[in-house]
């Protein structure tokens, strides 16, 4: 088969691929996307997540659905699988980082983030379309009573979400309410808490229904199912693609595509693995040898609890509220909607961590066999029970790299990446008291192996090859043409779920492209950084009265005086 060029090739199509397909196809240009997993539409997400072929993402045995479950080294990685990326079972959450976040050692020296990213951050809003969660329900009366026993009442909030609300008219459809017409026809959410295995009822903001629709309106092409396994420098400039079918087992029909330019966007947990395989193989030889370090798990911890009495959990939106138990610690209360309930046989009897931790499980089930049966039984379980996820914006990281042809992780820099957080258990055990319930957590936890559903960092921001992998227009040094614009490229924990600024960072590094045809005015790669004026699109795809219009804010002080080179 011919090869199919493209100005740029995009790997992934989650927040920061589908951003990429749209500000580049503004600009003029030619955009190819590559999705591992493929193509929905909301009917198909409208049976139980118990047909695993529709849910889980093994396409060696035959399950191309849209949840992904790794164990990487040292962590348990939730991530997705699809057209659309994370944000096809996405919990909706969009929030800014805590202040930390800002100011970790890793990239503070660089500029003013938080006033870098601000103008950013609200494009992303406004083009993910966020707003407050209108209701709430039973399981966040108990976190706010949670946090009134805590002290710290006036941390509950309802959480700020992607998903298009029409209080009164609920799965009712009506025109484009974001992209003043050019966005699909869009119907209010019902509240049936099936956000994390695919919103059937076209209500959730999806990046398939906003970034990568306008993109695909403008031209951008995307090849579903298709599985990249190599990238290499083209001689004379750019670079060759090989890809072969994802769910291809006897029949791998691979193909081979070109690109001048080419953005990893295949979330942290795929972007690393590419990467780390090309340096080993030698076809990216000149990677930063910090690739792989500042992985970070968001310090996360992924609990549950499962009432004894009350079966009405399954109620809202995924993730309709939550609080600050600590400043730097954030928990979110979590739901699946009724009957979503096969993932609920991967959680266990709650154990705290240190010394003994297996044993320590043992004796607890041999204490307390009741609360071990019943968390074997998962029918159910959705409709009893919610997830808490506990984040935190400390400094903690992993380092990943490759063992016998397969990504892994080792302890990284900073203080380790926590195995149990103490104060995520209390508040577990504190709300398992309001509704008479059982305590669980990951069963790899424990093995002292967390789980994180935000798997962060590993190709991350420096100011030199010898501190990052990319630069702070997020292209990658020692190959020119590269670029990571996706969760890997993510340099601190945030302590909040990481979509809103994987597609701010995403909004952020676009916006300096210059059009196809013009000069470049981001200084040369390696040069030292200086702030710039973004670069205004020939041909937006969103009309400037529309509430998502770009808007690319004022221009810094120092543009003026800003270098210009064609890098």
């Amino acid at each position: 088969m011919a090869h199919k060029h493209y100005d740029v090739l995009v790997i992934g199509s989650g927040f920061g691929g589908s951003a990429s397909a749209l500000r580049l196809s503004e600009k003029g240009y030619k955009v190819g996307v590559l999705e591992a997993g493929r193509r929905w539409n909301a009917q198909e997400f409208a049976g139980s997540n118990w047909n695993l072929r529709n849910s889980i993402w093994a396409p060696r045995l035959g399950l191309t659905g849209t949840q992904r479950i790794s164990i990487i080294g040292k962590v348990t990685v939730f991530s997705a699988a699809g057209v659309g990326g994370g944000s096809l079972i996405y919990g909706n959450t969009l929030y800014e980082p805590l202040p930390e976040f800002y100011t970790d050692r890793a990239w503070a020296h660089i500029t003013d983030w938080r006033d870098e990213l601000a103008p950013f951050y609200d494009q992303a809003k406004r083009m993910l379309g966020v707003n407050q969660n209108p209701r709430l329900w039973r399981a966040d009366d108990v976190l706010r009573s949670v946090a009134e026993d805590l002290g710290v009442a006036e941390t509950f909030h309802p959480t700020d979400v992607g998903v298009f609300f029409n209080e009164g008219k609920e799965g009712v459809e009506v025109d484009d309410p974001y992209f003043g017409g050019a966005g699909p026809r869009r119907a209010g959410c019902v509240h049936c808490a099936r956000c994390m295995t695919g919103c059937p009822f076209n209500a959730k903001n999806t990046t398939d229904r906003n970034y990568l629709h306008l993109a695909e309106g403008l031209g951008a092409e995307v090849h579903p199912l298709t599985t990249v396994t190599r990238i290499r420098p083209r001689a004379g400039g750019g670079y060759e693609v090989s890809t072969e079918r994802s769910n291809g087992v006897l029949r791998k029909r691979r193909r081979t595509f070109t690109a001048d330019q080419v953005v990893l966007a295949a979330a942290a947990r795929g972007t690393q693995d590419l990467l780390h395989k090309m340096k080993d193989s030698g076809d990216l030889p000149h990677l930063s040898d910090r690739l792989g370090e500042l992985t970070r798990s968001n310090s996360e911890a992924i609990l549950t609890v499962a009432s004894r009495i009350h079966t009405d959990m399954a109620q809202g939106v995924a993730i309709t509220s939550s609080i600050h138990p600590e400043p730097t610690t954030h928990v979110e209360v979590v739901k699946y909607g009724s009957g979503q309930d096969a993932l609920f046989p991967l959680s266990v009897p709650m154990v705290d961590g240190g010394p003994l931790r297996a044993l320590r499980f043992l004796l607890t089930i041999v204490r307390h066999p009741l609360a071990f049966a019943r968390s074997l039984w998962p029918f159910g379980g959705a409709d009893r029970g919610v997830i808490l996820l506990v984040m935190q914006s400390l400094d903690n990281s992993l380092t990943s790299f490759r063992r016998r042809g397969r990504l892994t992780t080792r302890q990284g820099t900073g203080e380790p990446n926590p195995t149990w957080i103490p104060i995520g258990h209390k508040v577990a055990r504190m709300f398992a008291s309001k509704v008479k319930g059982d305590t669980g957590a990951v069963g790899t936890d424990v093995l002292n192996i967390p789980s994180t559903a935000h798997y962060i960092g590993g190709a991350v921001i420096g100011d030199s090859p010898a501190t990052g992998v990319v630069d702070a227009w997020q292209r990658v040094y020692g190959h020119p043409g590269l670029h990571v614009i996706d969760g890997a490229a993510v340099t601190a924990n945030l302590g909040v779920n990481p979509s809103l600024t994987i597609t701010a960072q995403a909004e952020r590094a676009l916006a300096f492209w210059p059009n196809k045809g013009e000069q470049d005015p981001r200084p040369a790669l390696g040069s030292a950084y200086t702030r710039i004026a973004p670069v205004a699109p020939r041909n937006p795809a969103v009309p400037e009265h529309a509430p998502a219009a770009l808007r690319l804010g004022p221009t810094p002080p120092q543009a003026s005086s800003a270098s210009m080179s064609t890098s």
